[in-house]
């Protein structure tokens, strides 16, 4: 667990010290420029009205954008969270080292709860329970792995920049249903259009752009086609519309969190409610895959 955070993070690390460098040496006009020369392909290729663009583009202050007064506020708030962040994260590393150590440590702790009649069943769910979200998890990691090595293909095809820092990205964030696919597709979009700033715009950032887009939309093909209906028909055997409903009410109550906890969590209430309510019409009818 520890060499997978170190890994992680040192691929990260450089990414961050690279684009601090950048912003100490920001130019503001410089950016300002990029901006208005983006805004103005965009209008002469699309034939956009150019009155309307251009008395907006002309009320663009970057200095406006980056107000330098917030810098000190978001430094203090980032430490603080980070500081938050460390304490919870080596919290977790510590109890989680002696739950690995000893295996049945929580089940123990569970068991001791239960009173003597129901603790077979309760020993049974867990291990349900285990088996199912190991195959769920197992599951998107492949699904993750599939789609970071499309998108890597895919940008290092067409020269686009920290290829596998993107991929990577856009990856992880198909780990949020159906709003994280969503995000990445913008995200790859818009790296790819302003990494390829200086170039003619027609010819090479509208068609480099355009493929990648393809690109993308093949990779979320595939995981939508192949790798998601493995991962919840075999592993957490329910239907579509479960999974899509149970989605859309964790995050209505919970944000983000809640759609991404949202399927082991519905899996493991089934568990639990078969075992104990199994002669119930509505629990039968939505465990029988189980």
């Amino acid at each position: 667990m520890m060499g997978g955070i170190v890994g992680f993070l040192l691929l990260f690390i450089p990414l961050l010290i690279q684009q601090g460098q950048n912003l100490a040496l920001l130019d503001i006009n410089a950016l300002q420029n990029n901006i208005t020369l983006l805004f103005e392909n965009l209008i002469t290729h699309f034939n956009w009205s150019k009155s309307t663009m251009e008395q907006w583009l002309s009320n663009i202050n970057v200095l406006d954008i980056l107000n330098l007064k917030t810098i000190p506020e978001m430094l203090n708030s980032f430490l603080s969270t980070i500081g938050s962040f460390g304490a919870g994260f080596f919290s977790v590393i510590f109890i989680s080292f002696f739950f690995l150590k000893d295996s049945k440590l929580f089940e123990q702790m569970i068991l001791t709860m239960v009173p003597d009649n129901k603790e077979s069943r309760v020993q049974n769910s867990m291990d349900t329970i285990k088996n199912l979200l190991s195959r769920y998890f197992i599951g998107l990691l492949l699904q993750i792995l599939i789609l970071f090595i499309i998108y890597t293909i895919v940008l290092l095809i067409f020269g686009i920049p920290n290829a596998f820092m993107i991929a990577l990205l856009c990856a992880l964030l198909n780990l949020i249903p159906y709003v994280g696919p969503v995000i990445g597709f913008f995200l790859m979009t818009f790296l790819t259009m302003t990494s390829n700033l200086g170039s003619d715009f027609s010819s090479i950032v509208i068609p480099k752009t355009i493929y990648v887009m393809i690109g993308f939309l093949i990779g979320q093909f595939i995981d939508n086609n192949l790798s998601q209906p493995i991962i919840f028909s075999k592993s957490v055997k329910s239907h579509p519309l479960e999974i899509f409903l149970i989605i859309i009410i964790g995050g209505f109550l919970f944000g983000v969190t809640g759609m991404v906890v949202a399927v082991p969590g519905y899996t493991a209430l089934k568990v639990i409610l078969k075992e104990f309510l199994a002669e119930n019409k509505i629990v039968k009818s939505l465990t029988k895959n189980i």
